[in-house]
């Protein structure tokens, strides 16, 4: 019998979003002046409101408020009759330095510790060209489609930056996407005339602009977009009042969005607003690393990595592996485990220079997903009164690379 499967995205202006973006935002900046800055920054949104709260320990001194609401404007928060502007909203900061008692345990002489403790997940699934749960991925295009829809302001005027979606597929017994059963899109939006019009029209263009170029992104699955889909567009009739003016964000509460949509598992650790010696981040960024290069190398259609440390030691409590029965080799998990253990260095340490994490890549992965991103090497330029100006050359997106793909091969002599 087939069954069915949900997952969910939300939009760079849900608030949620805005507060990990924000909270990235300030990673990244601490990092670019300060490639060994100890960040742990936490962001709370809400009407007319930043409240920034957390504990920094860096060389450089940096202007916190103008960081935020850059973000904020950036986003699109912009209108005062959104209750939330980047140019009059207050701007809190409780940021103070970093635990001693932590910071010993990490910054060793010998080795660098863990920066807590705590278990990771690593997920990838041949389902799609970019090894992600395929419901997780549309749902996160639908979103994404949508802001592009609203930046470039020629269809859909009427959009704000709020948005959410959720889609469910139909599987068969054996696992293959059969259809799109059901999708879900709820919009902030400006006033109508009437509820009845602004609904009939957004409705409207969410089936004849939205979901058409949606499947133009991803032409490989536009056989699942038949006539039965079912639609919820703003099911609750009306999305005015949105953003944080509607619900406040805090950084963190994204963490399923963020990661497999539901597949696979997550430990629990959120990742905006970390830097890399907080394996909450980097080792999920480890673990999603192994498990998209093992399932492009064959070793099975879907993989799960789970990795777990104790605070300042440096080598992982556990490293496990589930194929959830769909090996294409003659080996055990314990087997596979072991093998992957001796390719790739779990150490903190290890995760950081390997991935290349000590550098500013992490706003753009606050917004549409941490995982199945596309890989590229950008110039990002950096300005302070205090600090100067910088501009960095890095790698995004480093644990989606397919760069151990062939020493996999060779260890499983595939």
């Amino acid at each position: 019998m087939s069954y069915l499967f949900t997952s969910e995205s939300v939009s760079e202006g849900h608030p949620d979003k805005i507060a990990d973006q924000i909270s990235d935002a300030l990673v990244d900046n601490f990092l670019a002046f300060d490639k060994n800055s100890k960040v742990a920054c936490e962001t709370l949104v809400t009407t007319g409101q930043v409240v920034l709260a957390g504990e920094i320990n860096s060389k450089t001194y940096l202007d916190v408020q103008n960081i935020a609401r850059k973000v904020i404007k950036d986003i699109g928060y912009t209108k005062d009759s959104y209750k939330f502007n980047g140019e009059s909203c207050g701007v809190i900061s409780l940021i103070h330095e970093q635990s001693k008692d932590i910071r010993q345990g990490v910054d060793r002489e010998d080795e660098q510790g863990a920066g807590d403790q705590g278990m990771m997940f690593g997920y990838a699934t041949k389902e799609t060209e970019n090894y992600m749960p395929l419901a997780h991925a549309l749902a996160h295009k639908i979103v994404f489609v949508l802001t592009q829809i609203r930046k470039e302001g020629k269809q859909m005027k009427y959009l704000g930056p709020d948005a959410k979606s959720q889609v469910t597929i139909q599987y068969s017994d054996d696992n293959k996407p059969e259809k799109i059963n059901t999708i879900v899109v709820s919009t902030h939006h400006d006033e109508f005339d009437t509820d009845e019009k602004m609904l009939a029209q957004i409705r409207k263009d969410v089936r004849e602009i939205l979901i058409p170029r949606v499947i133009a992104e991803m032409p490989k699955y536009k056989h699942l977009f038949d006539d039965n889909i079912t639609y919820h567009i703003n099911p609750t009739g009306r999305f005015v009042i949105g953003g944080p003016h509607g619900d406040v964000g805090l950084t963190g509460r994204k963490i399923i969005v963020d990661t497999y949509g539901g597949k696979g598992a997550h430990g629990g650790g959120a990742f905006s607003g970390k830097d890399p010696s907080k394996v909450d981040r980097s080792a999920a960024y480890a673990a999603r690393h192994i498990a998209k290069n093992m399932v492009a190398a064959g070793i099975a259609d879907e993989i799960l990595v789970q990795v777990s440390y104790a605070i300042g030691e440096p080598e992982p409590t556990s490293i496990t592996i589930d194929t959830f029965g769909s090996k294409n080799i003659d080996f055990t998990n314990k087997e596979i485990t072991d093998k992957i253990s001796k390719i790739f260095d779990m150490k903190p340490a290890a995760i950081e220079k390997r991935l290349k994490l000590r550098n500013p890549i992490y706003q753009e992965t606050a917004a549409y997903g941490h995982m199945g991103r596309k890989p590229k090497t950008v110039i990002k330029t950096f300005e302070c009164d205090y600090s100067g100006k910088v501009e960095k050359e890095v790698e995004l997106f480093t644990w989606e690379k397919l760069d151990y793909v062939n020493q996999i091969k060779e260890a499983f002599n595939i």
